[in-house]
């Protein structure tokens, strides 16, 4: 019997969501500014497109960039937007938390997912900044997370993919063990042979010139490390196509 793989693409806006659908996604990581590593997508982005898709949507709760170590305050917003988000009827949420010593901090995350109870919820890439990955793992599992996305702790999920095979094994169907980071169709076949993995994650985007005709130079509205001021990137549709395909043919 042929194997299925799930594609599961994150997604910063409806064009990249009707794209990623329209080329063969199973799943959507709804998220806002993926530049970041992806944020807590806005009510009104999910309300649109949730208009527009068929597919399950995951949300992102992530209240800001850097790091996983949240804030009281933090956690207060992470709360409230898993409640808001769960009365939009979303299929289930993404969402990640360390200790300062590099542990999933259990304590918080029990509290999210009873906030999130009863949709299943996906452990971020916060995973690939742990101190013992095997340790996390149990960890994930005994709290009751169905995965966990990771790049195997690496740069992507290519450099990840010997401690990526070790988890799929370690964790014996217990929980699902999501590679991602950094997939592209030159890698997909290697790293789904290689790993065993079932599902996979990926943004499969392009990079499109802004529309604008008028263009201030001078100034930019973020950092200086920003994304360029007058550059998009979307969810690629033949991209998510070929991603799909090659999972199609992968053993």
């Amino acid at each position: 019997m042929a194997q299925t793989f799930l594609m599961e693409v994150c997604v910063d806006s409806v064009e990249s969501a009707i794209n990623a659908e329209r080329g063969g996604a199973g799943r959507l990581e709804l998220c806002a500014s993926l530049l970041e590593g992806g944020l807590t997508p806005s009510l009104g982005l999910l309300q649109v497109v949730k208009q527009y898709i068929k597919i399950p949507i995951f949300v992102m709760v992530r209240p800001r960039g850097g790091d996983f170590l949240y804030s009281d305050q933090e956690v207060e917003v992470m709360k409230k937007d898993i409640e808001l988000m769960k009365s939009q009827e979303v299929d289930g949420f993404v969402l990640g938390a360390l200790t300062e010593d590099g542990r999933v901090d259990a304590e918080l995350c029990m509290e999210l997912l009873a906030a999130a109870r009863p949709l299943p919820v996906t452990f971020h890439r916060a995973f690939d900044m742990v101190h013992d990955s095997a340790v996390a793992l149990e960890t994930l599992i005994s709290l009751g997370f169905e995965r966990v996305l990771t790049s195997g702790c690496d740069i992507s999920a290519l450099e990840g993919l010997p401690v990526i095979k070790r988890l799929i094994d370690q964790a014996k169907d217990r929980i699902i063990v999501m590679p991602g980071g950094g997939i592209t169709e030159r890698n997909l076949q290697r790293i789904l042979e290689g790993s065993g993995a079932q599902e996979f994650h990926c943004s499969a985007r392009s990079s499109r010139d802004s529309a604008m005709k008028f263009r201030n130079t001078s100034v930019t509205m973020g950092a200086s490390f920003s994304a360029p001021e007058y550059g998009l990137k979307v969810a690629d549709v033949s991209k998510v196509r070929s991603l799909n395909a090659i999972a199609k043919n992968t053993l």
